[in-house]
């Protein structure tokens, strides 16, 4: 901050860290690294600290953060969905001085109230990955395009199909989260379904789609989703998975019930065990993200507007590629190579 002492600055640091610990408490993790005495403060607030796609993240945030001389602070809910702990998080590093914070919200509606707080102490503000709802509550969002991303794979999976009637699965997030919501209708629009809203708020629905189901993003959960939907419709021939982890636990039960050659799974994330999971067949096509290239390009424009810079605003696309072991026909994918070449966790 302009014109606090060193000695100030470095009890603030250190502040700041002991609050983050408390704050890990109700998270699952709290940590402050880089920079030094004057150093500009971010933080980053993530859904949760073990998934791959947000550890990854992380990584990306503290070496472009060393790279800068700033200090990062972190912090993460201890589930896919703990909005309190974020809003702690947000709180403590507000308390602790930061120029920036950088999330991923885990409730895009329930987030903005601490948000609002935040900004209002002239604290900039960026979403990573998932828009708030609205996406005018933050400041700016640096994410991949998850309509588009869901789009690549509803292309490829309807000119993989050709004309066979398709009776799909959706295997989705949980109800309005905006990435969840995206992806989806995404697919749905890509699939061929008309009068898909990119800007819906909701998830779409289709006569093609016989059975939708929840998962949380979680490989257990999506293991059970497809279960029931197997249960209620042995003949589905596509499945739709909000993430890879629900993608292989979509493999688990089709494989279980005989059908993991019969049908096609099509996922977002393109994380490493993802791609592999292209490799050996258990998912068809997977649109890949780049979790690293969000939270550096943060970074930049967090320390760039505590240095008097322009202030970050609106959306900037970090990219999204189709990655597949077999090419269809019409839509632009890339090999495994690059996948793996390009994956995260």
């Amino acid at each position: 901050m302009p014109g606090t002492s060193h000695r100030t600055t470095g009890l603030l640091a250190a502040a700041a860290v002991a609050t983050l610990a408390l704050a890990a408490c109700g998270s699952s993790g709290g940590s402050s690294s880089g920079g030094g005495a004057g150093a500009v403060k971010i933080g980053l607030i993530t859904k949760t600290e073990t998934n791959p796609f947000f550890v990854k993240m992380k990584e990306g945030a503290k070496k472009e953060a060393d790279a800068k001389g700033a200090t990062l602070m972190t912090a993460a809910g201890k589930f896919d969905g703990d909005n309190a702990s974020q809003v702690t998080a947000i709180e403590n590093m507000v308390a602790a001085g930061v120029k920036g914070i950088m999330i991923t919200p885990s409730d895009t509606k329930a987030i903005i109230p601490a948000i609002e707080k935040a900004r209002a102490k002239k604290v900039l503000v960026i979403a990573l990955d998932t828009p708030t709802d609205p996406q005018s509550a933050v400041d700016a969002l640096f994410a991949t395009n998850n309509f588009t991303a869901g789009e690549l794979i509803g292309k490829y999976a309807k000119a993989t199909l050709g004309d066979k009637p398709a009776k799909i699965a959706t295997l989705d997030l949980a109800p309005g989260v905006t990435v969840g919501v995206l992806r989806h209708n995404g697919f749905l629009s890509g699939f061929g379904v008309s009068g898909i809203d990119a800007k819906a708020s909701a998830q779409a629905t289709a006569p093609q789609v016989v059975c939708s189901q929840d998962t949380a993003g979680d490989q257990a959960k999506g293991q059970t989703a497809m279960e029931n939907c197997l249960q209620k419709n042995p003949d589905l021939n596509l499945v739709y998975t909000i993430n890879e982890p629900a993608a292989l636990g979509a493999n688990t039960a089709l494989k279980a019930a005989g059908k993991d050659k019969n049908v096609l799974v099509v996922s977002v994330d393109g994380g490493c065990t993802g791609v592999k999971a292209v490799q050996d067949g258990k998912i068809a096509a997977t649109s890949q993200q780049y979790p690293l290239k969000m939270a550096s390009q943060g970074v930049d424009a967090i320390v760039d507007f505590a240095k008097g810079g322009t202030k970050a605003s609106g959306y900037t696309d970090t990219g999204v590629t189709l990655i597949t072991a077999k090419s269809a026909a019409g839509v632009d994918s890339k090999d495994v190579q690059f996948g793996l070449d390009s994956c995260w966790g």
